[in-house]
């Protein structure tokens, strides 16, 4: 089954839609690449699904192991090399809230943190750092 379609709409702006739920996504060119940064930029959208799959990933071994992360938040720093123009780092930081969790319980997140399928997709040359903070 096809995951989404995209549309070129001009302007450096495409439109992406998932094709089962339909939710749409916009993305524009950075205005440091000759577009209008009104949106997420492609390498944006990419470092931002890091952090998401970290959450998600993060999201099922609570689930599993009968413990929440509800409110924890992600702050993503995406870092551009040149020649050729590409993402050398993504920086990911967690803040957990005030759980009071017990090292057991970091130790599954932070292995969780581990086995996002998009941090295992990355290019080795991408940089990863990823930083835990427990309230």
């Amino acid at each position: 089954m096809i995951t989404s379609q995209i549309i070129y709409e001009g302007s450096l702006r495409t439109r992406s839609v998932h094709v089962r739920s339909q939710q749409q996504i916009i993305t524009d060119a950075p205005v440091d690449n000759m577009g209008q940064g009104e949106a997420f930029s492609p390498t944006d959208l990419m470092a931002t699904s890091f952090g998401n799959c970290m959450l998600t990933i993060m999201g099922i071994a609570a689930r599993t192991h009968h413990f929440t992360i509800d409110g924890t938040r992600a702050e993503i720093t995406k870092i551009m090399a040149s020649n050729p123009r590409r993402i050398a780092e993504i920086k990911v930081e967690l803040t957990f809230p005030p759980n009071n969790y017990p090292e057991k319980v970091k130790k599954i997140l932070r292995q969780a943190s581990k086995t996002c399928p998009v941090a295992l997709s990355l290019h080795p040359d991408i940089k990863q750092h990823v930083i835990f903070h427990f309230l």
